[in-house]
């Protein structure tokens, strides 16, 4: 019985001893995709992603590299204190049209998990690109010029070229008060 007590007791130890961090344990991404959605042709876009330390020592981005030659990227270099956040900033050259489909790998200190971030989105000829943002104005061109609280109400108004929609949040209740056409 002894023998028996003392194995699993040795087991319990090793596995303890030999347990790994995994990047879960330490770091939360705001998203582990970020999408471009449509890019001009030759335009390089740059995506950031948020990363908060959420375990109880100082985070440290060790590596965030992309897996090919056409993204670059930047990370935080210095410690990340627990509860704080950091960033991985990956720009895509855009000179290939088509879809884009890239992943970089990031290396965290003391994980030996490897964790992967993607980016996706588009590249369409400049051409192809003016007119689908022309036609698209609307929803790209956003601008919120108006926030008033008062307590439980929440008030914005967002301009676009020809819309301006007004929103009133009541106790966290979403309601579209009013849409005007500009002129």
């Amino acid at each position: 019985m002894k023998k028996l007590l003392f194995s699993l007791m040795a087991f319990t130890f090793a596995t303890a001893i030999f347990a790994q961090k995994k990047a879960a344990d330490v770091a939360k991404f705001s998203t582990e995709t970020f999408d471009y959605g449509k890019v001009k042709q030759n335009v390089p876009p740059t995506a950031t992603f948020v990363v908060t330390n959420i375990g109880t020592e100082p985070l440290i981005i060790e590596q965030a590299n992309p897996t090919c030659g056409c993204t670059v990227s930047d990370y935080t270099k210095a410690p990340i204190a627990p509860g704080k956040t950091g960033y991985i900033k990956a720009t895509y050259n855009a000179a290939v049209l088509g879809g884009i489909h890239k992943t970089l790998t990031v290396k965290f200190a003391g994980v030996d998990e490897i964790k992967q971030i993607n980016l996706a989105g588009e590249v369409l000829e400049p051409a192809a690109y003016d007119t689908w943002a022309a036609t698209n104005k609307t929803t790209t061109d956003k601008t919120t010029v108006k926030v008033k609280d008062d307590g439980n109400k929440v008030k914005t108004e967002t301009k676009t070229d020809a819309v301006t929609t007004k929103v009133k949040t009541k106790k966290g209740k979403k309601v579209v008060e009013k849409n005007v056409v500009n002129n």
